[in-house]
């Protein structure tokens, strides 16, 4: 099966991966991730000394035999483990070709399936307008339909409040996980609260920052009567190249302040713009860290 969001080789090559997660969580139900949790699975961990009330099926007997001593047998257990994908679908991501949203669609599609393929729960939730509106939680591959449904019915509208959208995201989702946001993260009151926010809720956090091509380098100049897309504000001026010049580093500067809080308090960052190919992003800037 294909959609306008993924293709069918991107599928193909999705079912080879497996969500990984740098911090220990205990899921619900059993997954196809192997986790530092000492559970019953067929791969083994380690030994430990047996003690009265030990489940006598995991001693290992052959090493009793040679050591006259009783050891447990410890083995890696699978569990499953909730991925959110939080999508900003403000009218700011409503620029660039692709869209940044359409392009925040795509990525959420291409791990929500990774994440499908391994037998996690996975969930988008929308963020707009200082509203967290909740999709369904979904599990198995046969669930790539609803999410691939849900997606594309997804339009941008509102402005931009992450703050109250991710507290109501918090007090609406019980469960730990993997949260990834996906936004171009410009919002006049500020990043720092909502990532606070989401960090304290002990989740292994990625921020994805998606800013368009448009914006990155901006061809523009003369006189010139910009109109804010979200709250209609104002801005009159005269472009010239050293003002151009002073934009790109003002995001350069955007771009660096936010990765260097990332940083600080182990945040998962990753910026990119609308043209990067999803597949790249998914097979290469994330391997290793969020997918395997």
């Amino acid at each position: 099966m294909s959609s306008q969001l993924l293709s069918a080789e991107l599928i193909r090559r999705l079912e080879q991966l497996q969500l990984h997660t740098r911090k220990l969580f205990y899921g619900r139900f059993k997954g196809e991730r192997l986790t530092r949790r000492k559970g019953q699975s067929v791969e083994f961990a380690d030994y430990r000394d047996y003690v009265p009330g030990d489940d006598l099926r995991f001693i290992d007997w052959n090493t009793f035999a040679r050591l006259d001593r009783l050891y447990l047998k410890l083995f890696l257990e699978e569990e499953d483990i909730h991925l959110h994908l939080l999508l900003d679908a403000s009218r700011s991501m409503d620029f660039g070709q692709p869209s940044k949203l359409r392009w925040a669609c795509q990525l959420a599609a291409a791990l929500g399936y990774v994440g499908l393929v391994g037998g996690n729960r996975v969930s988008v939730q929308v963020l707009r307008d200082q509203r967290c509106q909740a999709g369904p939680v979904l599990r198995g591959r046969v669930a790539l339909r609803r999410l691939l449904q849900f997606l594309e019915k997804i339009h941008p509208e509102g402005q931009t409040h992450l703050a109250p959208a991710v507290k109501q995201f918090v007090l609406q989702s019980s469960t730990r996980g993997i949260v990834v946001l996906i936004s171009d993260l410009l919002d006049k009151n500020g990043y720092e609260q909502p990532l606070r926010t989401l960090l304290a809720q002990e989740t292994d956090l990625y921020i994805v920052h998606v800013l368009s091509q448009e914006e990155l380098d901006p061809e523009l100049s003369g006189d010139l009567r910009l109109l804010d897309c979200e709250d209609e504000d104002i801005t009159e001026l005269t472009v010239s190249e050293p003002l151009l010049q002073r934009y790109r580093q003002t995001v350069a500067n955007f771009r660096g302040g936010l990765r260097a809080f990332c940083n600080r308090r182990g945040i998962a960052y990753l910026a990119v713009d609308n043209t990067t190919p999803v597949e790249q992003v998914v097979l290469r800037q994330l391997r290793g860290t969020l997918v395997r």
